[in-house]
């Protein structure tokens, strides 16, 4: 099954760059991989339309603030979860759709092509300053997800 892993997010916004951060990190272990493909989504979400298509398998990173949770705190969440706190907004504006609403439309759209396994990881972050250095919390949490990806598609 094909994956995608997708990480969002702004590098020079410090911990809100964990998405690009874990991307770096999967690009330097994998390498090329026949199965996987690795995108730095940045900021745009809009691709995720697009990106969806011709994979079976979907894996996100991103920050996520207000938590209430320490800087860190890891979430894996099923897409679906996600998606079902999207209200439908028929004035979204395409240049300023965000990842979880590209989902849901994408799930509309694609129909049985919609991918069978969507998985969510959060980190909390609570600097989104303009620096280009991640937190220590941040980071390590970030690599955590590096371990967690890569004990998932390597069996046994």
């Amino acid at each position: 099954m094909k994956t995608a892993i997708m990480g969002f997010g702004n590098p020079v916004r410090s911990d809100d760059g964990i998405g690009c951060y874990v991307i770096d990190r999967l690009r330097a272990t994998l390498g090329s991989v026949d199965d996987v493909s690795l995108f730095d989504m940045g900021t745009s979400a809009f691709e995720v339309l697009f990106l969806l298509q011709g994979h079976g398998r979907i894996l996100i990173v991103d920050a996520v603030v207000n938590t209430g949770e320490p800087p860190g705190t890891l979430y894996k969440v099923p897409a679906q979860a996600v998606e079902a706190a999207i209200q439908d907004d028929p004035m979204v504006f395409l240049h300023s759709l965000k990842w979880d609403q590209a989902l849901s439309y994408a799930r509309k759209i694609l129909r049985d092509q919609y991918p069978d396994d969507v998985q969510v990881y959060l980190i909390a972050v609570d600097n989104t300053r303009l620096d280009v250095d991640l937190s220590e919390s941040v980071r390590a949490a970030g690599d955590r997800v590096v371990d967690l990806i890569l004990d998932d598609m390597v069996p046994g």
